[in-house]
């Protein structure tokens, strides 16, 4: 046996190619599909070095202790032993590409993942991979400028989705890129736990309970996704100042965008089409820019909620909604912003000057909105003349109305569609 370690360590030293000349020269490494090969060149490699994995399936786990680039051109494995993460990088400058990585572990409590990226593993490149039933894709556990870019993730689908892990797990990782991503079967497409100034970009997420949780990331941005078919698209939480431009979710089940104590974000340019629960759901979220989005096709356009306070809206379609917006307050809240409203599709108007703007004012609710949202059981005498009466009568005399909203510049026409932006197809 020792004999053989021998002559395949002998036969991998033979294959390193490439050879640049001076004391600190980096190689190119062969590495056969063989058992142990990949190990053993592991141990002989030195920082700059790139590893390419011949095709066929290599044994992992795989630790990498030094700055490599393991590249399996796109027609290599590793195959964990399912236990433990598959990869796990602990130094800087560490590139994984061209890979199909199976076969982690299932511990919730260690994160086990296809790729795990330590606390060392600062300026890490995760692209162009296979990354498949993984309890967790890639755990990027305190690296910082790490890029993820460009890969499959795939979760375990004989696991319940409560049991499976993330597609992307952040934590403390300063300046992460996540872009051209497709997530799908695991719990979370991407959970940011308390990292900041992180972009997530041009990703799609489907079969998902989240398509992006945000939790306690101040200073990120998220751009360009598309969530289809997941529980809620794009969960923003306890976050300050997030750029959310340009996203899309088309049949999220619950909620499409949703704010929870998430403060002085700009959230412009999204779409929310046929959500089947809220397009927009606010809650004690304060401070936010909300400018043309595009809400459309769900039974609540927005719940807004009191507590939610100094939230500017302008440049918004609100189209075939049925409820544009449900705010139960005492408050009178303008959702104009410098003289410009929101177009809101229910909204009969005129605009008898031609300048784009409604003549009359819009208000989503009144007196008997907030009535049945507070006691159903009145949804007995919605057909009753008292009922249609007192409607009548706060449409004549809007100083009847009671606290809510009110747009004061609506737009006669929604604001000009912009086409999506798609994560990769795996």
């Amino acid at each position: 046996m020792r004999s053989t370690l021998h002559q395949l360590t002998g036969r991998l030293i033979l294959a390193a190619a490439l050879l640049v000349c001076g004391p600190a020269a980096a190689r190119e490494w062969s590495v056969p599909a063989e058992q142990g090969a990949l190990q053993e060149v592991l141990k002989n490699a030195q920082a700059g070095d790139v590893l390419r994995l011949a095709p066929g399936d290599h044994a992992g786990p795989i630790l990498i202790g030094k700055a490599l680039t393991l590249d399996g051109a796109g027609k290599a494995s590793i195959t964990g032993s399912g236990t433990g993460s598959v990869v796990t990088a602990t130094v800087p400058d560490v590139t994984i590409q061209g890979l199909t990585l199976t076969g982690s572990g299932l511990s919730q409590e260690t994160l086990d993942a296809g790729v795990k990226l330590t606390k060392k593993a600062h300026r890490a490149i995760v692209q162009n991979n296979r990354i498949l039933n993984n309890l967790t894709g890639v755990d990027v556990h305190g690296a910082q400028d790490a890029v993820v870019s460009n890969n499959l993730i795939e979760g375990r689908q004989d696991l319940r989705m409560n049991e499976r892990g993330n597609g992307i797990y952040v934590w403390n990782a300063p300046h992460l890129l996540a872009e051209y991503n497709t997530i799908r079967y695991g719990r979370d497409g991407v959970f940011v736990n308390t990292s900041h100034k992180d972009t997530f970009r041009n990703n799609r997420f489907e079969n998902l309970r989240f398509a992006v949780h945000y939790m306690h990331g101040n200073n990120g941005v998220i751009e360009g996704n598309v969530s289809e078919g997941n529980d809620i698209g794009f969960a923003l939480m306890f976050s300050d100042r997030l750029k959310i431009r340009g996203n899309v979710s088309i049949g999220d089940r619950n909620h499409g965008l949703m704010l929870n104590y998430a403060n002085r974000a700009e959230i412009t340019g999204n779409r929310v089409s046929g959500g089947g629960e809220k397009c927009l759901f606010m809650y004690n979220a304060n401070k936010n820019k909300v400018t043309d989005n595009r809400f459309e096709g769900c039974p609540i356009g927005v719940h807004f909620t009191a507590g939610s306070a100094n939230n500017d809206f302008q440049g918004n379609a609100f189209i075939q909604n049925r409820t544009q917006v449900k705010y139960v307050g005492s408050r009178m809240l303008d959702w104009s912003t410098d003289g410009r409203g929101n177009f809101w599709s229910d909204h009969a108007a005129f605009d008898m000057n031609g300048d784009g703007f409604a003549d009359t004012a819009y208000r989503p609710n009144d007196l008997v909105d907030q009535v049945l949202w507070t006691q159903p059981s009145a949804k007995l005498l919605i057909g009753s003349p008292a009922v249609q009466l007192l409607r009548w009568t706060q449409s004549q005399f809007p100083a009847l109305m009671p606290g809510g909203i009110v747009d004061n510049a609506p737009l006669m026409h929604p604001p000009a569609r912009s086409a999506p932006v798609s994560g990769v197809q795996g």
